[in-house]
């Protein structure tokens, strides 16, 4: 039996927009291709290589996409009080005062690039933080090495 992928509301969305302009960019790609394949002669066949080259990542993407939003279970709102798939947690540094707000979500949703972070909770912030509560004081690994947070908010 496939596993369930667990995504919230707004990554499925995200993901199926995603699978949207994959379908087109293969379009465009087996469009370009059927181009090259018309007008290429024996000697010269590099861009029809490249080509079939790119069809293929494409079709892998779609693919993967597909995979993903077959197995999706949409979550529900979490109860808020502790940190689970799906949160969105205000994290302050209680010596600067500095604060983060991330998501936890399932490895198919993460994304540093957004905001809140969408981070991993397979990787080991993501970990670090299911279960704890708001006033909950934790040790995180970050990229500028661990540091102490103190968990100020929890939203579902």
């Amino acid at each position: 039996m496939a596993r369930e992928v667990k995504l919230t509301k707004a990554g499925y969305e995200r993901l199926m927009q995603q699978l949207l302009q994959e379908r087109e960019r293969l379009q465009e790609a087996t469009r370009i291709l059927q181009e090259l394949m018309e007008s290429s002669d024996d000697y010269d066949d590099s861009g029809l290589e490249a080509a079939k080259q790119e069809k293929a990542r494409i079709e892998a993407r779609i693919d993967s996409l597909e995979d993903i939003l077959s197995r999706a279970v949409i979550l529900e709102g979490t109860g808020g009080e502790t940190i689970g798939l799906g949160s969105v947690v205000v994290l302050e540094d209680p010596l600067s005062g500095e604060r983060l707000e991330v998501q936890v979500v399932s490895p198919a949703e993460a994304s540093v690039l957004e905001t809140p972070m969408k981070i991993s909770d397979a990787s080991p912030m993501g970990r670090a933080l299911l279960g704890h509560r708001v006033g909950d004081v934790l040790t995180l690994e970050t990229p500028k090495g661990k540091r102490e947070f103190r968990v100020v908010d929890i939203r579902a």
